[in-house]
């Protein structure tokens, strides 16, 4: 069931659709106020809480508790270095085969899945080595 679209959130999607990585709440902002939009922050907050539950936005919680959102077109899959941040997107999916039995056998609608391992990248592990 799709919502109907506020202004905001049609703004909200198009500044999502000319980006090549996700955002935060607080850059995607600052980004619509670069344009000339008045929209304030707490309703970009709310409008990319209701595209999140309507399946059309995804969101990535870092390691340190941010939140980047995105449009919801693909799943996402990311090796994150805990010293520096730094975040590897991998291609390989393990995982689909049990999406496809969990929204069968569970009757549940899946939007997307994200999957992130968390450790030290090569640069972090000579420096700690």
């Amino acid at each position: 069931m799709a919502i109907r679209l506020t202004r905001n959130q049609e703004r909200i999607l198009q500044a999502l659709q000319g980006l090549e990585q996700a955002i935060s709440a607080q850059d995607l902002h600052s980004s619509l106020r670069q344009t000339g939009s008045r929209i304030g922050l707490a309703t970009v907050y709310r409008a990319l809480e209701a595209l999140k539950l309507d399946g059309t936005v995804q969101v990535r919680t870092l390691s340190n508790g941010e939140s980047l959102y995105s449009l919801a077109h693909e799943d996402r899959h990311h090796l994150t270095c805990l010293r520096c941040g730094d975040s590897l997107p991998i291609e390989e999916c393990p995982v689909h085969d049990l999406e496809s039995h969990l929204n069968d056998s569970h009757h549940f609608r899946i939007f997307y899945h994200t999957l992130e391992f968390f450790g030290l990248c090569a640069k972090c592990q000579i420096v700690s080595g």
